[in-house]
């Protein structure tokens, strides 16, 4: 199979393509821009040409015909590459169908990792006990580890570990030999326009996997009939000494995923996890009590302050909404999940992906049913901004850059 993958260079298509590269599959792409990935991938091998108007897509498919044409969920229909690919009779598919199409060919059991929150850190868990256990294991991860790369393939494996996501409604190409379920509250309005419709998803998603672990509370929100359950209860929670109730809740799924599979005796795994380094944009650390987390929903803004709250007394969150459609639906869930920082540095929100149809809503509508409202300050990311940051941080507050947008890479630009 030769594929063409539009985007390489990307969190989400590179992983990939390094998979099919090992697979044994034949790999070009292309991108805007060069990036550690397709550093990593040229280093391989891999030809990228760094234009994207479909004339090297043409060449290529001249030169040996392409298969697949691979793509993210954002290129545009109008895309020049992709009308190419379409004109030139080539299979054109987003990243889920293919990875689904990997795993079929090469016979391997899938363990899919899905839910609201928590689905990165889960699944870089499992692949972390696997790698430890000295147990061989192809994985693809939405983000970047320290303990390997993000996607790999090992022909020797008989697992396949992947982070199943359901934007896009992206995990419903999967039948999963074991799905873990981390938790399930109600996202991407701009895919799903009602919570039923959400939940319903995860129904259709838990009736495809042979086997799901989840949390009761979940079951009951979804109200799902699994195939074969393990539901457990927060009576269930393992001993393990990771910082954040979330993360113990993560790792409780990965102990109880590798008692499933008989992976090695759960005072081994549990000693395992305790040792987790975690994951890039998950609590990671970029400096002096300064961190950076992923995190975007009122959900996950709880549940990593509190996390913060077990490192230190004296939280400084600066936030950064993420996507006016999405704050639309969560506003009203804005009250008491800023209750454990002291001071909330509030940003315009990151737009992306937009309904042009709805007013974008202001840093003032955003926090105005706010528990602790008098902790809130309007900002922007500027030198006003990196100045309270400073001040806080050499004060011995922590300080936690929070949001899927820009806002990362801007703590990062400082720092340097």
């Amino acid at each position: 199979m030769n594929i063409f993958f539009s985007g390489i260079g990307g969190v989400g298509i590179g992983p990939l393509a390094e998979i099919a590269l090992d697979a044994g599959y034949g790999v070009q792409g292309s991108d805007l821009k060069d990036s550690p990935l397709t550093d990593t991938l040229a280093k391989r091998g891999v030809p990228i040409e760094f234009t994207q108007d479909g004339t090297y897509l043409e060449t290529c498919h001249e030169q040996k015909p392409i298969d697949w044409y691979v793509h993210t969920a954002a290129l545009p229909s109008d895309h020049p590459e992709l009308q190419t690919a379409q004109r030139l009779g080539i299979k054109t598919a987003k990243r889920d169908e293919l990875l689904a199409q990997i795993i079929q060919e090469k016979n391997l059991k899938l363990i899919a990792v899905s839910g609201t929150h928590g689905k990165t850190t889960t699944t870089g868990m499992m692949v972390w006990t696997m790698k430890q256990l000295g147990i061989p294991v192809s994985y693809s991860v939405g983000t970047t580890l320290s303990f390997g790369p993000s996607g790999q393939f090992d022909p020797k494996s008989e697992y396949f570990v992947y982070e199943c996501d359901e934007f896009d409604r992206n995990f419903l190409h999967f039948s999963p030999y074991l799905a873990i379920l981390t938790s399930v509250d109600y996202d991407h309005p701009d895919v799903y326009p009602t919570k039923d419709d959400y939940t319903a998803a995860f129904r259709q998603f838990i009736g495809q996997s042979q086997m799901t672990i989840m949390w009761h509370r979940d079951n009951d929100g979804i109200q799902a009939t699994a195939k074969n359950g393990w539901v457990l209860g927060d009576d269930e929670i393992m001993d393990i000494d990771l910082p954040g109730s979330h993360n113990r809740h993560n790792a409780t799924l990965v102990v109880k995923a590798a008692e499933y599979l008989n992976l090695g005796p759960t005072e081994k795994i549990t000693a395992i996890l305790d040792r987790f380094p975690g994951t890039d944009r998950r609590f990671e650390r970029l400096a002096d009590n300064l961190y950076s987390d992923y995190g975007h929903h009122p959900a996950e803004i709880a549940a990593t302050l509190q996390l913060a709250r077990e490192l230190s007394p004296h939280v400084v969150l600066v936030y950064q909404p993420h996507q006016n459609v999405r704050q639309h639906e969560i506003a009203p869930q804005y009250t008491n999940c800023f209750i454990d920082a002291e001071q909330v540095y509030w940003l315009p929100t990151y737009l992306s992906r937009e309904d042009p149809s709805l007013p974008i809503l202001s840093p003032e509508e955003l926090t105005k049913n706010i528990t602790n409202k008098s902790a809130v300050h309007i900002a922007d990311l500027n030198d006003e901004l990196w100045d309270h940051i400073e001040q806080a941080r050499s004060q011995g507050n922590l300080v936690l850059g929070m949001g899927a947008g820009s806002i990362d890479g801007w703590l990062r630009d400082r720092l340097n």
